[in-house]
Parts: C-alpha cells; sequence; structure tokens
C-alpha cells in the first residue's frame, strides 16, 4: 500500500475554479465517504481550506485510483474534465509524504508558515478518525505531520516571519490607514477564521467589533470571548454604515454583500471602507470595489500581493527541518516495509531449526539430555549468525533508490511463503493505531 494525494489550491488554480470546489463540512464528508468506496483505497481522509482542496488516501494501485480521485474532483466542481485536470497535482509514496509534511510546516500556504493550516491538518485526521477512514497507515503519516508542524513553529522564528491570512490581509490592506486602532471593524462569520480574525483585529486595538452572523449563537460564543458585539444579519446594512472594515469569511455558498446594499448602506459617507473577503466562494460582491472609498481585496488579490513578499521571508529553517522529518520518516518507512519479510524468513529458519531438533532426538534417543541442549543451542546460534547480516543489509538496502525491492528477492531466494509475508503485514506492530479504513 502506497499514500496518494490528489489536490488543488492556489498555486495551480485560479480563486474561480477554487470558489467552484468550495466545501462545508457536509461536503467534506460526502467527499471522504465517497473516496472510501473507490476500489484499490484502503484509507482516506480530505484537507480542505479556502485556498486547497486535499485527498489523501492510502492505495494498493496508482493509475486507476487516480483517475477515480480525480473523477470525484472533476464532479464537485462541475466543470469538464478538460477544464479541471490541467490544474490538479498528484503525489505518490515518498512524494506524498513530502508535501504533507510541507503543508503542515505552512510552506505551501498563500502565506509562507501560517500557522492555521496546522489545525486544518489536525481536523483532517479527526474528521477521518471519526468516519473511520483513516487506519494504521494514514494515522502515522498525519501524526507525524502535526509533530513536524509544530517542531517548525517551536523551534524557528516563523511565526514572526510570516503571519497568518487574516494578519497578512490586514496589514496589507490597512498600512496606509495608520493601522487599525480605535477603528470600527465587522466581521462577517463565526468559523475558524472569523475567530481569527476578530482576534487579530482585537490585539491590534480596533473597536468596537462586531460579529455577524446567520448563527446568532455561535456568534455570541465568539463575540464573548474577546468582548464584541453580536449584529444579527439583518442589521449588517445598518453595522456598515458605520464600519471601518469590513472582513467576511463564512461558509455561505452565495453573495452575502451586493453592490447595491452596501451603497445604500454607505449613503452620504465620506470616510474609506476596507473589504477583506476571505471567504471561498466569496461573499461579497466583486462590484463592490466600484464604489467610492471602497477598498475591495480578496484572496486572488491577497495572493498577488503575498507573492511579492515570499522571496524575503527566512524560512530556511524550517526547510532544513522539513527535509530532516521526511528523511527519517522516509528512511523509517522503508525499512518498516521489509519487516515482514525478515519476520517470516526468520519464523521459517526457527522452523527448520525445531524440526531437524525433533529428527535428531527420535533418530537418537539414548543422547545424554545435557549433550541434546547443547546441540540445540548451537544449531540455533549458527542460524542465528547465518541470518544476522542479510536481515541487517536488507533494511539497509531498503533505504536506496532503485528499483530492485531486496525484500522481495529475499522472499524469492528463501521461497519465502507469500501467505506468511501477509500474515505479518496484517499484524499491528507494537506501539501503532489500530485499526483499518471501513
Amino acid at each position: 500500500m502506497s499514500v496518494l494525494v490528489v489536490g488543488i489550491s492556489h498555486k495551480t488554480a485560479p480563486v474561480a475554479l477554487l470558489e467552484r470546489l468550495a466545501l462545508d463540512s457536509d461536503g467534506v464528508t460526502k467527499l471522504i465517504t465517497d473516496v472510501a468506496g473507490c476500489d484499490h483505497v484502503a484509507e482516506t481522509t480530505v484537507i480542505a481550506t479556502c485556498n486547497r482542496l486535499e485527498i489523501y488516501a492510502d492505495v494498493d494501485r496508482f493509475h486507476g485510483s487516480v483517475e477515480d480521485l480525480s473523477r470525484l474532483l472533476v464532479e464537485r466542481a462541475d466543470a469538464s474534465t478538460d477544464a479541471l485536470i490541467p490544474h490538479l497535482y498528484v503525489h505518490y509514496d515518498d512524494g506524498a509524504v513530502s508535501h504533507l509534511f510541507h503543508v503542515a510546516a505552512g510552506l505551501d500556504s498563500m502565506v509562507v508558515g501560517e500557522g492555521q493550516i496546522l489545525g486544518q491538518a489536525r481536523e483532517a485526521l479527526r474528521v477521518g478518525q471519526e468516519l473511520g477512514t483513516i487506519g494504521p497507515a494514514l494515522n502515522l503519516l498525519f501524526q507525524q505531520a502535526l509533530r513536524v508542524g509544530k517542531r517548525s513553529h517551536a523551534e524557528t522564528g516563523i511565526d514572526a516571519a510570516a503571519p497568518s491570512l487574516v494578519s497578512a490581509a490586514l496589514h496589507h490592506t490597512t498600512e496606509g490607514r495608520g493601522g487599525l486602532s480605535g477603528g470600527k471593524v465587522v466581521v462577517l462569520g463565526a468559523g475558524s477564521m472569523a475567530a481569527l480574525a476578530v482576534a487579530t483585529v482585537t490585539r491590534m486595538g480596533a473597536g468596537p467589533v462586531v460579529v455577524a452572523n446567520r448563527s446568532t449563537q455561535n456568534a455570541e460564543r465568539l463575540a464573548r470571548e474577546y468582548d464584541a458585539r453580536v449584529a444579527p444579519l439583518s442589521a449588517l446594512d445598518a453595522e456598515l454604515a458605520e464600519a471601518d472594515v469590513l472582513i467576511t469569511c463564512t461558509g455561505a455558498t452565495g453573495i452575502l454583500v451586493s453592490a447595491p446594499m452596501l451603497a445604500a448602506a454607505r449613503a452620504g459617507r465620506t470616510e474609506p471602507l476596507t473589504v477583506i473577503d476571505l471567504a471561498l466562494p466569496h461573499d461579497v460582491d466583486p462590484a463592490v470595489a466600484e464604489l467610492p472609498g471602497v477598498e475591495l481585496t480578496g484572496l486572488a488579490q491577497l495572493a498577488q500581493q503575498l507573492d511579492e513578499h515570499d522571496a524575503i521571508r527566512d524560512v530556511q529553517g524550517v526547510k532544513r527541518i522539513v527535509t530532516e522529518e521526511i528523511s527519517a520518516f522516509v528512511r523509517a518507512r522503508h525499512q518498516a516495509s521489509v519487516t515482514p519479510t525478515v519476520v517470516a524468513l526468520r519464523t521459517m529458519a526457527t522452523g527448520v531449526v525445531e524440526s531437524e531438533i525433533d529428527r535428531l532426538a527420535t533418530r537418537l534417543p539414548e543422547l545424554d539430555p545435557d549433550v541434546l541442549l547443547e546441540v540445540i543451542r548451537t544449531v540455533h546460534r549458527v542460524a542465528e549468525k547465518l541470518l544476522h547480516q542479510p536481515t541487517i543489509r536488507v533494511k539497509e538496502l531498503a533505504n536506496e533508490d532503485g528499483a530492485i525491492s531486496y525484500a522481495a528477492a529475499l522472499a524469492d531466494l528463501f521461497a519465502l511463503d507469500p501467505e506468511a509475508v501477509d500474515a505479518v503485514t496484517r499484524v499491528d506492530l507494537p506501539g501503532e493505531p489500530e485499526g483499518g479504513a471501513r
């Protein structure tokens, strides 16, 4: 079995196409379930954010699995295969490990080093576990990826060098007005991105901060945490009339702030309004950018602005950590892949020794028990010494590049029973999580 990633992100597709693949929690659950139902898929989960959608699967066949997973994304985009496929990327086996570790460390994010992706990877693991579609392979991979992300933030200054998407958006759009101190900010939404937005503007000295959301219960919980005020969606136009900044980050599928609505709300106002639309699909009608005094920044514009600064970010420390962790994980993974063959070989050798000892005891029943015991010990030592070097070398050679499968060669040379090897493979090793994909 090998890990396969099929995905799409801000690096490979325009925002308009990403919008068509934006999924809410129910959509993510349905996608995971559909992937789990595909042939050749043993385990799966999905990372879904505002700027990426990635399917992770443990598969036993590459080509058929790529086709199935790509088809599921095409269906959700409601686009032709030719329109979507060029924007998809595929990572397999060690490449999939490398990609997830880079993602978890924030090196593949729109804002390099942002920490929110770590929570999103953790959420992918949690959802897969709850649905029962994650087994030992993906559980181990995601747990290690989370460790890589935590280590990257703990051992480097990436948090200071690369702020979150919300922080970056506010920095780029409000630096010309002298910051947010004392400004009224309206946050539309109450999810994780909205919580990050409220926390960020509060830290920047904004006030008052108003949370507007379809569910007032969620809005009230968020507002209490940061001493903000709650407003129903029906009062959004009134709140916008006095706002300095509007940040939208809901999971809605339609426009929540139209140009006519905002124009009416801002009638008679001369103060500028900064609108930051971080939703996917977008919450704000792009036409609001044509209104007097309104500055609109969406994900597409933000990505372009951030790209100009990525080159000066000092992320070498994180890259070094990720490279180390990839090498260690892949090395352990390759060595573990030959373990079933080594165990089967030692089991066979033990069986041969015991069979020959029984034969000797039958042929020489008068043999002194102490002598027989010494013979048994000697034969076992001989077998152990003969097997020691080959088993050490096969683990070392498993890490070398090349098309040769040394585990398979070992199995062929000693005529190991394939069922015996498979039986060892199916047994969970100590310390690994139990359970399968379905």
